[in-house]
């Protein structure tokens, strides 16, 4: 992250905090935010570049166009009773199944831009967080209806949640919604060329028939042009001054110490970590180091999610946030977790700053 901005002058009195933020968020909120980030806001099937060096990618990309298709034909007048039927009997749900930064998301958002409405686009923690808000019936009845459900990074850490969501979705595919999803690393699947379509299926039980499976193979594309690792600033000064002069020019930049955000973390839920950056436009950190605790590290991996969503650059001092992640944990269950955190943390801290003229 280039750091040319720095002045002499300390406007860290002018800088927002993160810490200071105790955002509250309804279920009319949340229901209301389930469409794709920003970033994927004009994601569809002809921007997705397949890598011709996994054909994998491009066999995805006709299927969901395939897949679209024909449920847009059985939407029409006659639809699957018609005369002309879809040349295949289509499955209420599609499993995209892949390593990270090979796109999955991306087309997951294109999917559901193409898809007729209500349709709703969300995490798997969003979801949760709606029926946690709402209740269950209710959260139920509010998206009884929908056409299309999509589900990112669906959790499969947690049996009680799986089964929450597992149950929520047998209602409502019993309805006619179809739904679409990718799923994170369940404990214990080392390595970041896992695939979880496996342990997906198992987890879902009997919904596992409902799901027709479409692996993504690839590279992550983070770090198919990018050489290197996360980039950090000389010290918490800089950071300062960097971010200080980006206030300057107009930016709303936010400045924290990093033990007091982890601290901060910890007393918010991570579906509200969304609305904790909201019109945030740079993320200062002071003092990065490696942590030792997993909880904290699992909650900076949901934060830096939703961080890379909303497309908030970083500039930080200290350790290096690819290297936050100590060897115990990138020994262990949650490698993968770790390995995207780390690439889109590189992202983030190796993107080119907003305009500042």
């Amino acid at each position: 992250m280039s750091s040319d901005l720095s002045s002499g002058h300390d406007h860290s009195s002018e800088m927002l905090r993160l810490v200071e933020r105790n955002p509250v968020i309804s279920g009319a909120e949340i229901a209301s935010d389930l469409v794709p980030p920003p970033q994927f806001e004009h994601a569809s099937f002809d921007s997705y570049r397949p890598d011709p060096d996994f054909p994998s990618q491009q066999a995805a990309l006709d299927r969901l166009k395939e897949f679209a298709g024909a449920w847009r034909a059985a939407q029409r007048p006659g639809g699957f009773f018609s005369r002309k039927r879809p040349a295949r009997i289509e499955l209420p749900g599609v499993y995209l199944d892949g390593g990270f930064g090979v796109g999955k998301t991306h087309l997951l958002a294109a999917l559901w831009h193409v898809a007729h409405g209500p349709k709703y686009f969300g995490t798997f923690i969003e979801y949760t967080a709606l029926v946690g808000a709402l209740g269950y019936a209710p959260a139920v009845k509010l998206l009884t209806g929908a056409k299309l459900i999509c589900i990112d990074e669906f959790e499969l850490d947690d049996p009680g949640d799986t089964m929450l969501m597992t149950r929520f979705l047998g209602e409502l595919m019993a309805t006619g919604t179809r739904v679409a999803a990718t799923s994170n690393t369940p404990p214990n699947a080392l390595g970041e060329g896992r695939f979880a379509a496996a342990d997906f299926l198992r987890e879902i039980q009997g919904l596992a028939s409902n799901f027709e499976t479409l692996r993504i193979d690839g590279l992550d594309f983070r770090r198919r042009d990018v050489s290197g690792g996360a980039e950090t600033l000389s010290d918490d000064a800089q950071v300062d001054r960097t971010a200080g002069a980006l206030a300057e020019r107009g930016h709303r930049v936010s400045v924290d110490d990093f033990d007091a955000l982890m601290a901060h973390l910890a007393t918010v839920h991570p579906s509200k970590y969304i609305k904790l950056i909201d019109g945030v436009e740079i993320i200062g950190l002071r003092g990065v180091h490696e942590l030792h605790d997993q909880s904290a590290a699992l909650r900076l991996v949901a934060f830096i999610d939703r961080v890379y969503d909303a497309e908030v650059p970083i500039v930080s001092s200290g350790v290096p946030l690819d290297r936050v992640f100590d060897d115990d944990m990138m020994a262990g269950g949650y490698r993968k977790k770790y390995l995207r955190a780390m690439s889109r943390m590189t992202a983030l801290t190796t993107g080119e700053l907003p305009p500042h003229d």
